[in-house]
């Protein structure tokens, strides 16, 4: 009986990864549908200002914001604004330039590479030998998907630093998260970043003429399965996923989700796949099994030392995020 029900959990856990990946993508792929037709503020302002106003009403209703510093709102208000604000302007804009999503996804994939590297150093944290030559893989990779998609898209070579402010606004939030002392719980905080995020985003869509939304019913169906997919489902899925297969194997999954992403584009949107595009996601997929690699035999090495033997100071970034899932959900919730 118990090797059925471990048959079964494992069905399950699959399955629910497998979701994850579909879920997680699509909000690329519905991204760069729903911008033909209309603003990529526009897309967002009523993804975001909803879901605002339903988490204001659920924070009031349990009370979940009370006792929460004046500092705390500050500094949460400012990682929202960096991690969703930014992030997702630079993304959706990136899109609607016509920036391949399979191209754009590669941020996630290899973003905690670039956190864990770079970011590292800054906040004292040692980063190992290994590990910057998986960055340099990681980093070529990109720079081979990238330069298979020129002359390929309507986006003009310079569209592609958008992907560049995205990844700066994610280690900005990130920087200000790690320096932060922090207290406010998981539902507060999202509803701090989202409320933040509604705001800017209000804000500058209607100084550029952009905050009506069209009365086309596949905007709404677009807004709609924004909300549910990427953002509900696909950030469930990441939690429950977290608790079940851990951070490293979370990790491996994240990348999955830009050559699967560059696939359905290509299959359902025309976007190129070359030889060159495959060979980026090789080279980054190689470049994220290293670190991954790499850090699980140094958690490894951790535990056989014994908790009490460990020196905070050397302990890396991508070990640290593990025992604070927060910020792996603050870099990784929206897209």
């Amino acid at each position: 009986m118990s090797k059925q029900i471990g048959i079964l959990s494992g069905i399950v856990t699959v399955a629910a990864a497998a979701a994850f990946v579909v879920t997680w993508s699509s909000g690329f792929l519905i991204a760069a549908i729903a911008t033909v037709d209309a603003s990529p503020l526009t897309l967002l302002v009523w993804r975001f200002v909803p879901l605002a106003v339903i988490l204001l009403v659920v924070v009031f209703i349990t009370g979940a914001a009370r006792g929460i510093a004046a500092s705390d709102l500050r500094r949460q208000s400012l990682i929202g604004l960096f991690s969703q604000f930014g992030y997702c302007t630079a993304v959706y804009a990136a899109l609607a330039a016509g920036i391949a999503t399979g191209t754009v996804a590669l941020i996630d994939a290899v973003q905690p590479l670039v956190i864990a590297m770079l970011v590292g150093p800054l906040l004292g944290l040692r980063v190992r030998g290994v590990q910057w030559v998986g960055l340099a893989l990681g980093a070529l990779g990109v720079v081979f998907v990238v330069l298979s998609q020129f002359g390929r898209s309507d986006a003009h070579p310079l569209v592609y630093l958008l992907l560049l402010v995205a990844m700066a606004c994610l280690i900005a939030g990130t920087i200000i998260q790690r320096r932060s002392k922090l207290q406010t719980g998981m539902l507060a905080t999202l509803t701090i970043h989202a409320t933040a995020t509604a705001v800017a985003l209000v804000v500058l869509a209607a100084a550029t003429g952009t905050l009506l939304p069209p009365a086309s019913v596949s905007f709404w169906v677009a807004t709609a399965l924004a909300a549910a997919f990427p953002t509900l489902a696909a950030y469930g899925l990441y939690w429950w996923l977290l608790r079940r297969v851990g951070i490293t194997a979370l990790n491996a999954l994240l990348f999955l989700i830009a050559p699967f992403t560059a696939v359905a584009g290509a299959v359902l949107l025309g976007e190129s796949v070359t030889v060159v595009t495959v060979l980026g996601f090789l080279l980054c997929g190689t470049g994220v099994a290293t670190v991954l690699v790499s850090e699980a035999e140094h958690a490894l090495g951790d535990d056989d030392a014994g908790a009490g033997d460990r020196d905070r100071g050397a302990v890396d970034l991508q070990a640290d995020e593990a025992r604070t899932p927060e910020l792996r959900a603050l870099l990784h919730r929206d897209r």
